[in-house]
């Protein structure tokens, strides 16, 4: 793993016709969360690697799951009548989930500050966030668990994170056929909403989420609508409208449909796959094995997961990097970008 060289030499040496091109629309992050992260930076001492920051927050992701997931396996702690986690493990979880969100926001400021930004830099953040996006989910999953009683089952928390990754993976096509990344509305909402969350069953405990919240409905029934409506109503049409106005503006950057829709195909296949393996799976490996087959579910995407690289002629081919198994020499390469 460490000794195969997952970025070509080409790939590398194209790195130096690449811009990044990035707009954030977002109002909660225009007018609230840039002006705590431009503060923020300001106390991060020169002498660190941006990566550096990009990588100690994954770490703290990472830390998050295996919490989560040493005190509620299978998902069923948060059940009625279930052992609970510590509700110290929620405030924690609520704490490095922030502290995550927090490095995620300022690395890059961090980067342009010390005149360290690089196009490899972004593959490195962007690569992470790949794996990231389904352990965020994978950890929330744990505040309301499976329910037999709310029809909460594997596959309810399966078709979540599928959601979930398929959001994620259009915001990058669209920077695929546009070349300029429209930061989702989705991301800095959803990291507020984690993290309030958590902090608020540290101090309520889990009991709190199996009250009704509105019209009769809990918290998992609320959720799972949001989800499915940011995903169907707001995402979906922003980056489907973003592609044809480059489309009418004379600045789409593929020629044809098919090359267009070229980075959904492995995805979409994957979906389709692991959905056809865990309905007709002998063995019920979803149900009997959730935790397991979620967390393949997140590492296949991000393995599969194409990036945009240009490359020594000035053209964009994909790429996929899988975030946890960048090699060695790539790493020294980011550590120093």
């Amino acid at each position: 793993m460490f000794g195969y060289r997952y970025v070509t030499r080409q790939q590398l040496a194209g790195f130096d016709q690449y811009k990044y091109n990035a707009v954030d629309t977002n109002p909660l992050s225009v007018y609230v969360m840039q002006n705590l992260w431009n503060r923020i930076v300001k106390a991060v001492p020169l002498w660190i690697a941006p990566n550096l920051l990009t990588f100690t927050g994954f770490l703290l992701i990472l830390l998050n799951y295996f919490l989560l997931a040493y005190y509620d396996w299978n998902y069923t702690s948060s059940s009625l009548g279930s052992r609970h986690a510590p509700k110290w493990v929620w405030g924690l979880t609520g704490l490095t989930t922030f502290s995550a969100y927090a490095l995620d926001s300022v690395d890059g400021k961090h980067a342009r500050r010390t005149h360290s930004s690089s196009p490899l830099g972004e593959l490195f953040d962007h690569g992470l966030d790949s794996w990231a996006t389904s352990l965020f989910t994978l950890s929330f999953f744990s505040v309301f668990g499976l329910s037999a009683e709310r029809e909460v089952t594997p596959f309810t928390l399966y078709y979540i994170l599928c959601i979930i990754l398929f959001t994620f993976m259009l915001s990058h096509w669209e920077k695929y056929n546009t070349g300029v990344l429209f930061l989702p509305w989705g991301y800095d909402i959803s990291q507020v909403t984690l993290t309030s969350v958590y902090l608020l069953t540290a101090i309520y405990g889990v009991e709190a989420w199996h009250k009704p919240l509105m019209f009769g409905y809990l918290f998992a029934d609320i959720l799972i609508a949001m989800v499915i409506g940011c995903s169907v109503f707001l995402s979906l049409p922003q980056t489907l409208y973003n592609i044809y106005q480059a489309k009418k503006l004379g600045t789409l950057q593929r020629n044809s449909i098919s090359e267009g829709l070229l980075p959904l195909l492995s995805p979409t296949l994957l979906f389709l796959l692991l959905t056809t393996w865990a309905k007709i799976s002998p063995e019920d490996i979803l149900t009997k094995n959730p935790r397991i087959f979620l967390w393949m579910v997140g590492v296949t995407f991000s393995n599969v997961t194409a990036d945009c690289l240009p490359n020594d002629q000035n053209k964009v081919r994909s790429h996929s990097l899988a975030a946890h198994s960048i090699s060695w020499d790539c790493w020294c390469r980011l550590h120093g970008a």
